[in-house]
Parts: structure tokens; sequence; C-alpha cells
């Protein structure tokens, strides 16, 4: 499904469907240490329904399923919730495909609902009333990501500066540090009760790192194959020259805790 958003890459039309066998190879690779954090606050355990919007592949419920949470997956793309479904066999997580602005689950049905790299996609003025009528009372919207800093990292911003050769109006490069905005619209219906920024290194082969660039929005979602094929070439190559055979990248993780009012 082609989705245009004048907010994201100049409106250029993306599809993560199209990425789908990518991004269930190489997209699971939060460390524990990102996990941790979800959970030391609480978060995602045994005795809690969660829903985990535009959930991809199924990464976060299918990590934190061995802890006990009762989860439901929803994402607008038919091609990521065909492989979430076939990635968590003999799981008991319910996958939905729906945009999150367009659920219709009972009121008050989840204790929790995640969002984790992809709140920037959302109409928030559509997303959070219907958020918060879906949590139970005191329940908590908490949002994720990590990213990885191009400004610090050698072979991140060499890589980030080969998508924008070839994608020059993809705007998922610059990040720095920073804690995740938290719309104006949300203090109507929540309290920010909790935020942190944190430092993550996070391991990869140069294969595992072509493949996990390749998955962005920048390539493999919004190019042509023969433009992708074209840059995982060139990508390839230099990463032989730059980078040695296995190696970290530093990202940054944040996560903010919104509790219903």
């Amino acid at each position: 499904m082609n989705i245009r958003d004048k907010r994201i890459d100049g409106g250029k039309a993306f599809d993560w469907g199209r990425t789908s066998a990518d991004y269930a190879r190489f997209r699971d690779i939060y460390p524990p240490e990102f996990y941790e954090k979800i959970t030391g606050r609480g978060l995602c355990l045994r005795g809690q329904k969660v829903l985990d919007l535009a959930t991809g592949t199924g990464v976060l419920p299918r990590n934190l399923y061995s802890l006990g949470a009762d989860w439901t997956g929803i994402d607008i793309a038919e091609n990521q919730i065909m492989a979430a479904k076939e990635l968590s066999e003999g799981m008991d997580i319910a996958f939905l495909t729906s945009a999150a602005e367009d659920l219709d689950l009972p009121d008050k049905s989840f204790d929790v609902v995640t969002a984790c790299q992809c709140y920037w996609y959302f109409n928030y003025e559509t997303l959070l009333p219907k958020v918060a009528g879906l949590l139970k009372d005191g329940g908590r919207f908490v949002l994720l990501c990590m990213n990885w800093l191009p400004f610090e990292d050698k072979v991140a911003g060499a890589s980030e500066e080969l998508v924008l050769k070839y994608n020059p109006g993809w705007t998922g490069g610059g990040e720095t540090r920073h804690p995740i905005a938290i719309p104006e619209a949300a203090a109507e219906y929540f309290d920010l009760t909790d935020s942190e920024v944190f430092d993550l290194h996070v391991p990869f082969t140069r294969a595992t790192w072509n493949g996990r660039m390749k998955a962005c929005r920048g390539i493999g979602a919004s190019l042509l194959p023969e433009q992708i094929a074209a840059w995982e070439k060139e990508h390839t190559e230099l990463l032989c020259m730059i980078a040695p055979e296995e190696f970290t990248v530093l990202h940054y993780g944040a996560i903010a805790v919104l509790t219903k009012k």
C-alpha cells in the first residue's frame, strides 16, 4: 500500500510491504537494553493487554512475548502482517491489518498501547482520542524509537550519505539525540509521566548492516528495483572499504510514557 505524507520525504510515496522480507531478516535488531527500558518500567508484562501500533513484522510483541502479556499487533501493510504471523508461529498474538487511526476495537480494552519506530507517521488529532478510548483508566501510551547517529558514527554517516545520493528527498537522516516530541494535542488526554534518552551500541556484520539500510524507507520502501540493486552494489563496496566484517553502530534510544488522564 503506497503512503504519501507531505511531512515525510517531501510526499514521495513509500510502501513498507515492499520491504517485508528484508524487514523480517534485518530489522529485528533492538538489543536487550532497549527492551529492559520497557519492562523495567513495569510495561508489557504478564496480566497486561498490550496493543502494538504499526507493528511491522511484530518485532516488539515477538520479543516480549515470553514475559506473558496478551498482545495484539496492527499494521497498515498487509505484507507486514503476513510476515508477522509467519514469524510468530506458535505464539498467541493477534495480528490485524489496519491503519492505527482506523482501528475499531472495544473501549477500555488495553492496559498499554505501544508505538515503536513509527510515531512520526500518525495523524495525532485522530489517533490520540482513539488511543485514550482504547486504554483502561490509568493506561499508558508508550512511544519508542532507536536511531543511528550519523554525525558520530562513521559507518552510519557514510551509509546515510549513500541513501541520500539515490533518494535526495529522504527525510529519515540527520538524527541527533533528543527526547521524543509529544504533540500538544496529547495534553487533553494524557500526562507525560516518564521520558528518557539513552545510547546503544548495536552489533552488525557488513551483510546485516547492508540489510538494515536496504530495509529503510529511503531505499527498499520507495525506490525502483533497479535503483535498489544499484544502491546495494555500491553500499556493499563501500562497507568493504570502511568497515570490518563485524562492528557496532552507535544509536540512541528514546522512550516516552503517556498516562491516560
